[in-house]
């Protein structure tokens, strides 16, 4: 692939604008769409199912690191990216803002209740009270999102593992605070795969944009 070191992409890129404009408003539909569907699971939730995992393992507070864990997950990634790959910008935030939208549609379709003895969460008093409101079960984000960005990084060997470790390191967290059921786990695995791949279809240019050798 060619190497581009004497023309690293600039924020005043006329092009590069345009598409991470379109990357913005795809996010926001995303965050918009997962707000919606949220409250709508939230308000039909019917009744909590026995799971095979949940059963058999104890209920463990880490609260703090299914809250704070993402956040310090996100600070690294945007701040590598800013950083080595600007380029990608347009194509991560793209297959973000799709993967929010499918995932948003998978939430509607699924009700179930939260495991009765989760660890309950306030998320009204943290960061995240603008678009979680509770019962998004179907599918994990916590180990989607990194695993989605362990594809946009695939190229760049330490922050593949980097979010390889920490979708399975957040996997294990929503597990054994009983926050997700394990399919809404295991699921994120094979979704999140199939998402990044038609995200490659439809941003084929901003996919190859994002590869350029910087």
């Amino acid at each position: 692939m060619e190497r581009d070191n004497k023309h690293l992409i600039r924020f005043t890129d006329k092009q590069f604008l345009q598409s991470l404009g379109v990357a913005i408003f795809l996010f926001l539909v995303g965050m918009a769409t997962s707000y919606v569907s949220i409250l709508y699971a939230t308000s039909t939730a019917s009744h909590p199912v026995t799971d095979l995992i949940l059963n058999n393992i104890p209920v463990v507070n880490f609260e703090w690191l299914f809250i704070y864990g993402p956040m310090i997950f996100w600070l690294v990634v945007v701040a590598y990216a800013l950083i080595k790959t600007p380029r990608r910008f347009p194509f991560g935030l793209k297959a973000i803002g799709l993967f929010l939208v499918i995932r948003s549609f998978f939430i509607i379709l699924t009700h179930t209740a939260p495991f009765p003895n989760h660890i309950p969460i306030d998320f009204s008093s943290t960061i995240y009270s603008f678009f979680i409101k509770g019962d998004d079960l179907f599918f994990s984000a916590h180990t989607g999102l990194p695993f989605l960005m362990m594809f946009v990084f695939w190229d760049r060997k330490y922050m593949r593992w980097f979010c390889l470790l920490s979708s399975i390191f957040f996997g294990a967290v929503v597990l054994l605070t009983h926050l997700h059921y394990s399919i809404d786990v295991f699921a994120a695995f094979f979704i999140t795969y199939t998402i990044y791949h038609i995200a490659r279809l439809w941003f084929k240019k901003d996919f190859n944009f994002a590869l350029i050798k910087q």
